[in-house]
């Protein structure tokens, strides 16, 4: 009856052993279902970041409305016949000036 029970007091020991720290453990489950919310939550930043680079390719490729603003907002292109006016604003005062 002895080495039953000592069969018995080993197999809970080596299932809490599993239990704890093995391969599958609760701590490795838990690391792992943090990591899946982690890429998840990237993911979820790149979709969004695609959806708007998908949208700008679309634009582009519709026509030349899309290509005309990029020229106009990060070239500073006009057309012929256009006039540029670049407006500066002072941020700080000339000497002798009241502010």
């Amino acid at each position: 009856m002895r080495w039953m029970l000592a069969i018995l007091v080993a197999l809970l020991l080596l299932l809490q052993y599993r239990l704890w720290f093995a391969d599958g453990s609760l701590a490795e489950v838990h690391r792992l279902r943090a990591q899946v919310e982690e890429f998840d939550r990237v993911n979820e930043e790149l979709r969004t970041r695609n959806a708007v680079l998908e949208r700008e390719v679309l634009d582009l490729q519709s026509g030349n409305q899309g290509v005309e603003q990029r020229a106009r907002e990060q070239l500073n292109l006009v057309r012929d016949g256009e006039v540029f006016y670049q407006v500066e604003e002072d941020a700080s005062p000339a000497p002798g000036e009241q502010p």
